[in-house]
């Protein structure tokens, strides 16, 4: 059954069409996803990086800058606030002396992965609570929605 921008079931999908309705309930789950974390002085887009560091290692500034299309120098902030908290550390890369990687600290790595859990947690239970039909619907649309954003 087709839903509008309300939500509702009512088999029309609003003035934006589709792909308007998947970017509007894709934007909340996310939001919503974000608010999912371990309480502390972390800022969103910091537990972010960190949590990315913590999942595909150590990292050049201009490499987080890059995923996350933001200037190098608002990255530099967010990986100062890390490296001043003791969540992350600077170390030079061992193939280029002049490039500096970032990596995850201890706590840094412990940090990110109760977050990954306690995110995990409460979207596994959501889902858990589904039927199984509309379980399978949404592995289904996981399916198709990832093959649309490798495109």
């Amino acid at each position: 059954m087709e839903t509008g921008a309300t939500g509702e079931g009512s088999g029309v999908l609003g003035e934006t069409g589709l792909g308007g309705q998947v970017r509007s309930t894709v934007g909340r789950l996310y939001r919503r996803f974000r608010s999912e974390r371990p309480d502390g002085s972390l800022g969103d887009t910091a537990l972010e990086v960190l949590t990315r560091l913590y999942k595909n290692g150590p990292q050049t500034l201009t490499q987080l800058s890059e995923h996350d299309h933001v200037a190098p120098a608002s990255m530099s902030q967010t990986v100062n606030r890390l490296t001043s908290a003791g969540y992350a550390v600077r170390t030079a890369d061992p193939n280029d002396g002049r490039k500096v990687l970032f990596s995850p600290t201890p706590e840094g790595a412990e940090l990110a992965r109760a977050a990954r859990i306690q995110r995990n947690a409460w979207l596994d239970a959501h889902l858990q609570a589904l039927s199984p039909e509309d379980q399978n619907a949404i592995a289904r649309a996981c399916v198709l929605l990832s093959n649309i954003a490798d495109s």
